[in-house]
């Protein structure tokens, strides 16, 4: 059975700015690990600056967009992970996030009819934006929790598509979308 699952896991940052490249260190550790344990089908692993339209292209005609992107600590916690995770209905909602970073694109794709059919969103609290290589020792330790959740987001998703494929006897309901 074909399944055609569009899975797109986006890291918004700068890798040359310390922690604001939490999400690249991310896929790096995804693509390490998929040479033994692959991504499904149809995951697409990508960088982005940030700016609403690169995002809005790279999460078009996707089922499930998973955004990986600094933040900057109010708490002064660096390191702490959090995360958001919007289905359809709350992404067509109004006012649902800001209108700057992750919310502009969200305006945007919302305007243009391009909004993922799932969003999730992890944003990591950071400790150092100067410019440079490399993470801060708390950001650092969040890379192999974070790259696990992703992979885990990732394969929930697809086993909920191909088990909802199986209840509707076998037909892939993208299928009849022409895409």
């Amino acid at each position: 059975m074909a399944v055609s699952t569009r899975i797109a896991v986006i890291a918004v940052g700068d890798r040359l700015r310390h922690d604001d490249g939490i999400g690249a260190a991310v896929l790096a550790r995804l693509r390490r690990r998929a040479v033994v344990r692959p991504l499904p089908p149809g995951t697409t692993l990508a960088e982005c600056d940030g700016e609403p339209g690169h995002l809005t292209g790279l999460w078009e005609n996707t089922e499930l967009a998973v955004v990986l992107e600094s933040a900057h600590a109010r708490t002064g916690h660096p390191g702490r992970v959090y995360r958001l995770d919007l289905d359809s209905a709350g992404l067509r909602c109004p006012d649902v996030l800001g209108p700057h970073g992750l919310g502009a694109a969200v305006e945007l794709a919302r305007e243009l009819d391009r909004l993922p059919g799932h969003l999730i969103a992890y944003a990591v609290e950071a400790d150092d934006f100067s410019p440079g290589d490399g993470l801060s020792t708390p950001v650092a330790r969040t890379v192999a929790l974070l790259t696990a959740r992703v992979e885990e987001e990732v394969v929930r998703h697809r086993t909920a598509t191909v088990c909802g494929i199986a209840r509707q006897g076998g037909k892939d309901p993208s299928a009849s979308r022409g895409s």
